[in-house]
Formats: C-alpha cells, structure tokens, sequence
C-alpha cells in the first residue's frame, strides 16, 4: 500500500496531546478524521512523537498509508486543509518510500520553549511567563552538565507505554535571549515523557538560584520526586523540528514565536 509523509503544524492548547484518545480530544483524532474525507482506506497514522497535553508543534512528521486520494481531481493538501479546525494545518504531503516510518527512522528531535519574562497581552498560550530575575549565564553554566550521556531518570515521569530505558545522548541545549524572550532549545535522538519540561523547569530553578550550576551532577542521582515539582508549564513548550537522515539543523536566531 503506497505511503506518504505528511508535515504538519499545531497549536495545542485544545487537545490532550498528540495520541488518539476515546474519552478526550487529540490533535490525531482530528487528523484522523480529515484524512478519511480524503484518502482512501487510510491506514498505519504514527507521527514521529507524542506530545503531552497543551503542547505544540511547529513541525510534526506523520506517515500514512493509504490507496491514495479519494479523487485524483482534488489536491489533497488543500483537501485535508479545508476540514481540519483552525488550530492544526497541513504544510506539506508527498508520497514517501515504502520503508518510510515517521518515528523509527528520525534521527533527531529538536524541542524549542519561550520564557517570557515581562508581562504582555499576548502570546500567552505560547510562553511560560516567569517573572523573577533568572540569572542567564547560571543557567548556561547548568547546560554544560546536562549535555551528554546521561540516565535523565531523574528528569521524567515514569511512562508504562513505553520500554523503561533513561539513558539517553542529548546532543545540545541552546539558549538564547531577545530582550524579554528566552529560547531554550533541545536536541537529542529521542527525549523521555516529560523530559523537557523537567529539565527547563530546573534551569530555572537553577536562573532562580534555587540550584547552583556547579552541583548539576549531582542531580541525576535524585529521584525523579525531588524535580517533579519544577516541571515547566506545557504551553511554553514547541516539537520545533524532526530530523531525517540527511537533514541538518542549526537554531534560527531569528525564530520564535513572540517578540
């Protein structure tokens, strides 16, 4: 059966993440739902990760297989554009190799959140406002011992849909500032529930002066209860880039979704 890639973007302030869900909206329910008026016998929706409730993606990768289009006359990006809610769109459709696997075979996952630290009218659902004053270059400093490979154990919640490995390489964190904004960027293969907010959650903690930069190591021998308590809000929080074989990412400066 042919497969196709489908990228796509949302806001995910109305749905209970990404997974299809029977008692609650996911944005996959609503996706589910435009792709039958347009493929047909679609099959096989995995996107290349599940984001938690009222969390965003400014690129989301899916692959479907389908028999294709229900009428070759139709585009089906516009399609599927003309019946999904406001709040999710489709940027992109083309038809993928037969061993094209949305999660499996990405190489990479970029994870970007906003800390907003004024007070504004807009752009709420998007930032975490944190109105203390973080110290930037304590938290830097934090960074330098989060990077690597490490168990980050101690900055998940425990995930019974998933194996229990915690051992993982994050290749960087990226922080950057633009007058009141924060960009707090995250890469790494895959991350563990929760994992991002967790750890922005202890970086600022740490902007707070609740944690000193230079005992970082010694955190990944708490339980993970000890941060549980920090972990960010998920409105700040954005799947900003799903990386393929072949594909590179350097952060854009100029990113970001408030100013």
């Amino acid at each position: 059966m042919p497969n196709y890639r489908l990228d796509l973007e949302y806001d995910g302030a109305a749905y209970r993440g990404w997974q299809s869900q029977k008692n609650a909206l996911g944005v996959a329910n609503v996706l589910d739902k435009a792709v039958r008026t347009v493929f047909k016998d679609p099959r096989q929706m995995v996107a290349a990760g599940r984001t938690d409730a009222g969390v965003h993606a400014l690129h989301q990768v899916v692959h479907l297989r389908s028999a294709g289009p229900l009428r070759a006359s139709v585009n089906p990006l516009i399609a599927l554009n003309d019946v999904l809610p406001a709040d999710v769109a489709v940027l992109k459709i083309a038809p993928a190799a037969e061993d094209f696997d949305a999660r499996k075979s990405a190489v990479g996952r970029v994870y970007l959140y906003q800390i907003l630290r004024r007070r504004s009218a807009f752009g709420q659902g998007h930032v975490w406002w944190v109105k203390d004053r973080l110290d930037v270059p304590a938290m830097g400093k934090a960074c330098e011992h989060l990077t690597g490979r490490h168990d980050f154990s101690a900055f998940c919640e425990a995930d019974p849909t998933k194996p229990k490995e915690s051992t993982l390489d994050l290749d960087f964190i990226d922080i950057e500032e633009h007058g009141p904004l924060l960009l707090l960027r995250f890469k790494a293969r895959f991350f563990l529930w929760k994992m991002v907010r967790r750890l922005t959650g202890y970086l600022v903690e740490t902007g707070r002066g609740r944690f000193k930069p230079g005992l970082t190591p010694a955190v990944f021998s708490q339980d993970a209860k000890v941060l549980a308590p920090f972990t960010a809000p998920p409105q700040g929080l954005h799947l900003e880039r799903v990386l393929y074989p072949g594909d590179a990412f350097k952060p854009d400066p100029a990113s970001g979704l408030f100013r």
